[in-house]
């Protein structure tokens, strides 16, 4: 054991011993139960929410004040994580896990075999009650494809099938094409569509305003007779390196072949269709929707020693596209998830209330595995105190951004406050980043995502650059860190989060 963790250790026992013995000298029980128990503030006492309403974030005195008695047992778990055994862990075990395994869509045995691994792992890290929990998931084949643009010139398009399209007959798709920029343009087309392939060129504004283009663009192109639609990659840059994603269809209208495209050739076909060349586009894909599979949602936990009934869940999606590697998207998510629970159990810590480590399946395909967790935990919902997601990179951490009750983000306001050797302070609200656990916030329940420095997110995201080069281990270091520290706080303080 290196010199750096011992101190860690110390730094965290002797802060025990303090929190115990403030305790005990202002009245209360132990490191365990340091409010008196009539001071605890959750939604049924008055106090936190009075205190609120006279000024956001003015927290009753003894409840920063226990917040505050962390910071010790948070600096060891950061010094941990950086500069002690940790260091470069989290990379490590994610760079072998990506190497392994590559690509890992959902319904694949690829898949599979790499959910066999974690659970293997997480026992081999001594993680509680490690075990999986099945999901009923699609399974979509890509199957060869090619695009060719055939006149006014020859040239290859590099394509990526959209996850569940539907594939070209046998022979291909040769159609004249037509290039618009949005839905409105289409529409004003009208049946000047039919027969056609339609290209989108649609600007990059945000992801989340632009993707409906990948989503339902081909449903409205079909609407008008398209045989075809060519999207072009929902992102801000690119060196001709189309992105996937999942789209949809709708009952009703006729399904159609789908696929990205770059933005370079996005831009090359619309500067072509507007000086009036006449475009061909010869297309083939084999993509195919097979029955679905059963998967499985990956736990392993720290089991709490007070209230093991109540749980933090700290998380991340397993599954990726079938490019690239899913280091980033969601590996790192993932990897931060479980190790932060690794890193609390070589320390030692082991709080109040059970914090489990779920890495979800078939995320890609529209949350299916935590709809399944969702679904079969839904009579139990009372049990989670806090949900936690990371699923929008894991560069530079910068805080949480939160979704729940002004009460809980005050007081995970308060917690941030110890992330400062991180300098990841900072709060935002509602929550980003964390779409499997919108099930649990959407009913209530508080959550946190995490908040990176991830303006490049977007530009590997579902492309074959998704791949261990865009990591870096000092930035896993400090996400497992705080990952860590936010969740054993909020998991060990004497009040549950309020609703």
């Amino acid at each position: 054991m290196g010199l750096n963790v011992i101190l860690s250790l110390l730094i965290i026992c002797f802060s025990v011993a303090n929190i115990d013995a403030a305790g005990k000298k202002n009245g209360f029980v132990g490191f365990t139960n340091k409010l008196d128990p009539k001071k605890t503030f959750n939604r049924s006492t008055s106090s936190l929410s009075n205190s609120i309403l006279r000024d956001e974030c003015n927290l009753p005195g003894e409840l920063a004040e226990e917040i505050s008695r962390y910071k010790p047992i948070v600096e060891g778990i950061i010094n941990a994580s950086v500069n002690g055994i940790f260091k470069k862990r989290t990379w490590r075990t994610l760079a072998r896990f990506v190497d392994k395994f590559g690509s890992r869509i959902a319904g694949s045995d690829n898949l599979e075999n790499s959910i066999d691994y974690m659970v293997d792992l997480l026992k081999k890290n001594q993680l509680d009650n490690v075990h999986t929990e099945p999901a009923l998931v699609p399974k979509w084949v890509r199957g060869k494809e090619s695009c060719w643009m055939v006149s006014p010139r020859l040239e290859k398009l590099s394509i990526l099938g959209l996850g569940s399209s539907i594939g070209t007959p046998a022979k291909g798709i040769t159609a004249h094409a037509v290039v618009v920029e949005s839905f409105e343009e289409l529409t004003k087309l009208g049946e000047v569509v039919d027969g056609k392939i339609v290209v989108f060129n649609e600007p990059y504004i945000s992801y989340e305003k632009t993707v409906k283009y990948r989503g339902y663009g081909a449903i409205e192109a079909a609407k008008l007779g398209a045989v075809a639609t060519l999207i072009r990659s929902v992102t801000p840059f690119s060196i001709d390196s189309p992105h996937t994603g999942w789209q949809h269809y709708q009952e009703n209208v006729t399904q159609i072949p789908t696929a990205a495209i770059s933005i370079e050739m996005a831009e090359t076909l619309q500067r072509m269709y507007q000086a009036g060349d006449d475009i061909l586009i010869y297309l083939y894909m084999e993509a195919r929707n097979l029955p679905p599979v059963m998967s499985r949602n990956t736990i392993g936990e720290i089991t709490g020693h007070q209230h093991p009934e109540k749980v933090v869940i700290v998380s991340g999606h397993l599954d990726s596209w079938d490019v690239g590697q899913g280091a980033m998207d969601d590996g790192g998510g993932a990897f931060i998830s479980w190790n932060a629970l690794a890193l609390l159990k070589v320390l030692g810590l082991r709080p109040r209330r059970t914090l489990r480590s779920i890495l979800w399946t078939a995320e890609e395909e529209g949350l299916v595995g935590a709809a399944a967790y969702f679904h079969d935990h839904r009579n139990n919902t009372a049990a989670f105190d806090f949900v936690m997601e990371s699923d929008e990179g894991t560069f530079q951490p910068l805080g949480l951004s939160f979704s729940g009750s002004s009460e809980a983000g005050c007081i995970l306001k308060e917690i941030l406050k110890l992330m400062r050797p991180l300098n990841a302070t900072q709060f935002a609200s509602p929550m980003d980043g964390g779409p499997d656990i919108e099930f649990f916030t959407n009913i209530g329940i508080p959550g946190a995502a995490l908040l990176n420095a991830n303006e490049r997110y977007f530009w590997y995201h579902h492309s074959q650059g998704d791949r261990m080069t865009v990591e870096d281990p000092t930035n896993l270091d400090m996400c497992t860190a705080l990952w860590a520290a936010a969740a054993y706080v909020v998991a060990d303080l004497s009040i549950d989060m309020p609703r």
